[in-house]
């Protein structure tokens, strides 16, 4: 009788040793995850950088061979970046939704300015609708010494009216669309508590070219590097236009003859400033968050010392 009991519990032990064999780990449900999402971003990628080619159609082979080796590129770096478990360059990877919104802003610029720049198609709804809701928007932002107005007067004098409208649209909706997305950014970390709402901020995963361990204090070296970035963010839609009217003297005057270069550039325009805002916001909310964090250490040691 004994015997048999121990052979049944070592039959049993058999069995879950064998069914503990083929089963496949835990850790194969988040590698698959952390996979598909990376694919998932590297195909939007892929999206986003064709868009203004397939929309406005004014490239040649030549550049649409450039267009799908750099979307290529970039997808491939989207993914391997993604689906690494160890940082790269893309900073506040694992702190959503910070790259989420600056996709989304930098997909909405590309596609409404394509839009704006479609060939052959001004009898299409929504050319129409994005030209009238543009041009409105670009005359509420076209006042003296604003970006828009200097982006429009870095043109050459001999510019066509209709080319200086376009380009006083398609600056007016890619700034419009920077400062909508600041603005949704900066509620959005207000209300949410971004990013400690996240849970843990891993600081060598989320900036990954930051070292803390150099050049002094981390919470000064955050805060001024958030004050750089601000600062550059805020200047480089003026600055911009001014270098671009000042190279003009010396060399050929800025013409945007061919849409999709437009596009990219007015893109380029809007979204550099955009990133470096939020990049220099977000640095200084993470610089707050050790300072609270080292406060409350503070105050728990000072409350545990004895009297």
């Amino acid at each position: 009788m004994g015997r048999s009991a121990g052979l049944m519990r070592s039959t049993g032990r058999n069995k879950g040793a064998a069914r503990n064999r083929f089963r496949p780990a835990k850790g194969y449900g988040a590698v698959i995850s952390r996979l598909a999402g990376a694919a998932i971003r590297a195909g939007l990628v892929v999206v986003m950088i064709a868009t203004p080619s397939v929309l406005t159609q004014s490239v040649t082979q030549d550049t649409a061979e450039v267009v799908a080796l750099v979307a290529l590129f970039a997808a491939a770096l989207t993914f391997f970046e993604y689906a690494s478990t160890y940082p790269g360059l893309v900073e506040f990877r694992d702190a959503p939704p910070f790259n989420r919104i600056r996709f989304c802003a930098l997909f909405l610029m590309v596609f409404l300015l394509s839009v704006v720049c479609m060939q052959g198609a001004d009898g299409t709804l929504l050319m129409k609708l994005v030209k009238a809701l543009g041009g409105q928007v670009s005359v509420a932002l076209d006042f003296p010494y604003s970006p828009v107005r200097l982006m429009t007067l870095s043109l050459s004098e001999q510019a066509p009216p209709a080319q200086v409208d376009l380009v006083r649209t398609t600056a007016g909706v890619a700034y419009g669309i920077s400062m909508v997305t600041m603005v949704g950014f900066v509620l959005g970390m207000r209300a949410f508590g971004w990013p400690a709402s996240e849970g843990s901020f891993n600081v060598w995963i989320n900036l990954p070219t930051f070292d803390p361990t150099t050049g002094g204090d981390v919470v000064d070296r955050l805060q001024r590097d958030a004050v750089a970035n601000v600062a550059l963010g805020f200047v480089l839609p003026f600055l911009i236009p001014a270098v671009v009217k000042s190279a003009s003297i010396m060399f050929a005057p800025l013409e945007f003859a061919s849409a999709h270069t437009l596009v990219w550039a007015m893109t380029a325009w809007a979204f550099l400033p955009l990133s470096l805002l939020m990049r220099g916001i977000a640095m200084g909310r993470v610089a707050a968050m050790i300072v609270a964090r080292r406060k409350m250490h503070a105050e728990m040691v000072a409350g545990m010392q004895p009297a």
